[in-house]
């Protein structure tokens, strides 16, 4: 069945009603433009964020939001010269924060989902500030809402046990990875550039990748990509989305 997902960018204010109205997960796309060697492109992270938030909205009504293009690539991979563009991690989290901000404003204070693509370790710097910019704002959401000492009060002592999921101020906005636990786990770790990112790349956006190319470089973490499979790319991508869907319906309380 056909979902009623939709992109910020080409919605008007009745769609946008509607998904507040019946509380659609919002899902924010977060990628860098970096440099993946000769073969991927520089906008690789971001697309397959937005391919991901794409790939949910065909399973359940959401809203995707235009892509954050631009985060916290580091020059890790290569210098300013290789066409990497870096963000600061405070000045982008101070970006996300803006975001979210003017979200909650409008009404839409729960089921956020940013979806980051960029290194698989915990605590990297980009995914960190998201999290701090979401924890943040709802600390702040509220002290506004309810008044200082909201959770010290005596009639909020029971504030936890008389909640939904959805209604739990720490899962009110989710960072998440593009690939989910089960997914690194049953098909391998992440990479960069190497066989598992072209894989996923190439089955969502067909033609991206430029297999040709792999002879004008010799960066070692390049190489594997002569490795890929589309059959690895989907099979990632669909026990991604089957994850994250069934987390998402479950913090609906929806089966």
């Amino acid at each position: 069945m056909a979902t009623r997902s939709f992109h910020m960018e080409y919605a008007y204010p009745k769609e946008m009603e509607l998904a507040k109205k019946e509380r659609w997960p919002i899902l924010i796309p977060i990628g860098t433009m970096e440099y993946h060697s000769t073969i991927c492109p520089y906008g690789c992270d971001s697309l397959v964020s937005m391919g991901i938030a794409r790939e949910i909205a065909k399973e359940m009504d959401c809203v995707i939001m235009p892509p954050v293009w631009y985060g916290v690539a580091s020059y890790a991979v290569g210098g300013p010269e290789t066409g990497t563009i870096q963000v600061d991690c405070d000045s982008f989290e101070q970006y996300v924060y803006c975001i979210l901000k003017s979200l909650f404003l409008a009404g839409f204070n729960r089921n956020i989902y940013m979806i980051v693509a960029h290194q698989t370790e915990d605590y990297n710097p980009m995914e960190l500030a998201c999290m701090k910019a979401a924890r943040k704002l709802v600390f702040e959401y509220l002290d506004t809402t309810k008044g200082y000492g909201w959770w010290g009060k005596n009639e909020n002592k029971e504030f936890y046990q008389q909640m939904s999921a959805e209604d739990n101020p720490w899962n009110w906005v989710k960072t998440i990875r593009s690939f989910s636990a089960n997914a690194k786990a049953i098909y391998g770790g992440g990479d960069h550039a190497g066989k598992v990112e072209c894989s996923v790349m190439e089955y969502m956006y067909p033609g991206s990748i430029k297999m040709e190319r792999l002879c004008e470089t010799d960066d070692w973490f390049a190489q594997a990509s002569a490795e890929m499979s589309v059959e690895l790319g989907e099979k990632r991508v669909k026990q991604s989305v089957s994850d994250y869907v069934a987390e998402m319906k479950a913090q609906k309380g929806m089966k």
